[in-house]
């Protein structure tokens, strides 16, 4: 039998070598081509088992190449490989068809995984398509991680619940999955369902007719029917009361409502999104959130990380949310110090990227000045875990020092080595960090560490206090 074969695109040689190499070990024939006017030409007379391609290459676009093969092929399974992971880039490349998107640098064995999954499945995947969204900013693995499901997501007309704590964007995750989807030109209608009583969510909600109850003087259109043709976003789920718990089942279920009052059935062409801060799971356990409403609302689960376990995103999101609040306040931009991106980047910000975004506004508006340090921080990020680094004179000895004491007689027996050494490697790869504007390579070149190293201890830091 003769073995598979995978074209390689790249203009770069070296990766190239590495990835054939590695394609070829793993019992794969392997053909390479430097740039797509090669391929786009080979495609014309042959096909691939599966085809691997960049995004950017000095004679022409990846996607576009994409585009191509499909056309000629519409079952190649094409994967993209980018060093770009904004949304854009890998929503794009779903939206074209990829099969899948790796990030640049990737894992190798993770990379021959999806080609023997291209190769077993065959086809290109659900297409998809996510645009740059304001305020989805990152490149930590993390998030590729949740643009790579935004960019699955987008067009499959199914319901997702976006999980996450509060203020790590999930309603930003929502509009996104809304405004490429086939549902975009319609409407895309938030509502906070923790915010309003219970006696005016289930008119909110389903609307009413005049003189239904006592002051509803006319008609009210509710959510329900706002939103037709488009996307319902219902935040904060958990909050919801368990009689209106009921009703949302029934009308999910049966794909249809009456307005409070209403004698007429109206049809439900809706996609739901659904969010909470709160374990779902648990509440249905201690009866406070009914199963079967769950299990309507959880056929796709996207769980956003805290901004503690991101770190490498901070210095880029404090550039982004710097500049937006000098736009928005109509005054001159601030730039913060590597010192101050250190201090951000040691704290563990239980607000997330909502607590960061205030403090960029706030620094913005009332700092003077146009740079921002380190001291200029520590009345707005004060906690008990702050860094042992970020001592006043520098006196890093006397801070760790002053912490051993502080935490002598509280802490477990034979914990202290390992809760100080964890904190000493999160001051350190925070700093590191900052000091490289979030780039993994520079960083742990500069510490003298491998990048492998680097990222597996930066996933090891679950951010909760050593």
């Amino acid at each position: 039998m003769s073995r598979a074969t995978v074209w390689v695109v790249d203009d770069d040689r070296s990766l190239r070598l590495v990835v054939g190499d590695s394609l070829r070990d793993a019992g794969l024939a392997v053909q390479a081509f430097e740039d797509a006017a090669q391929v786009a030409s080979a495609l014309a007379t042959e096909r691939p088992d599966v085809l691997l391609t960049d995004v950017r290459m000095p004679d022409g676009d990846g996607l576009a190449l994409l585009e191509q093969a499909r056309v000629r092929h519409p079952d190649l399974p094409v994967i993209v490989m980018s060093a770009y992971t904004d949304v854009a880039t890998t929503a794009g490349a779903f939206r074209h068809g990829a099969f899948d998107y790796l990030a640049k640098p990737f894992d190798l064995d993770a990379l021959v995984a999806v080609v023997r999954k291209a190769l077993g499945g065959g086809g290109a995947s659900a297409r998809a398509g996510v645009p740059a969204t304001p305020g989805l900013v990152g490149e930590s693995a993390a998030m590729r991680e949740v643009f790579r499901a935004i960019g699955r997501l987008a067009q499959l007309n199914l319901p997702v619940l976006v999980t996450g704590e509060t203020g790590t964007g999930k309603e930003l995750v929502a509009r996104a999955l809304h405004a490429h989807s086939p549902r975009a030109a319609g409407p895309f209608v938030a509502l906070n369902t923790a915010a309003l009583p219970a006696e005016l969510l289930e008119s909110e909600l389903f609307g009413h007719e005049a003189g239904s109850f006592t002051g509803a003087a006319r008609r009210h259109v509710g959510r329900f029917e706002q939103a037709a043709g488009g996307t319902l976003f219902l935040d904060e789920i958990g909050d919801m009361p368990l009689p209106l718990q009921t009703r949302l089942l029934r009308v999910l279920a049966e794909g249809e409502f009456y307005r409070i009052g209403g004698r007429e059935l109206i049809a439900m062409d809706v996609r739901i999104i659904a969010a909470t801060h709160q374990d779902l799971d648990a509440r249905v356990a201690a009866g406070a959130f009914r199963a079967d409403l769950l299990h309507r609302l959880d056929v796709v689960r996207l769980a956003l990380p805290p901004l503690r376990q991101r770190v490498e995103d901070i210095p880029l999101l404090v550039d982004w949310l710097l500049a937006r609040a000098a736009r928005e306040l109509s005054m001159l931009g601030k730039r913060a110090s590597a010192e101050a991106l250190a201090r951000m980047c040691a704290y563990s910000w239980p607000g997330n990227v909502r607590q960061l975004e205030n403090l960029c506004r706030r620094l913005t508006a009332l700092l003077p000045g146009r740079e921002i340090r380190a001291e200029d921080l520590e009345p707005l990020l004060r906690e008990r875990s702050s860094p042992p680094v970020a001592a006043a004179g520098g006196d890093w000895d006397a801070a760790l020092a002053a912490w051993l004491e502080r935490e002598w007689d509280s802490a477990e027996p034979g914990t202290l080595w390992t809760r100080a050494q964890d904190r000493f490697e999160r001051a350190v790869l925070a700093a590191a960090l900052a000091r490289t504007d979030g780039n993994r390579v520079r960083a742990a070149a500069h510490l003298g560490i491998g990048r492998n190293t680097l990222t597996r201890k930066l996933g090891a830091k679950d951010g909760d206090d050593p």
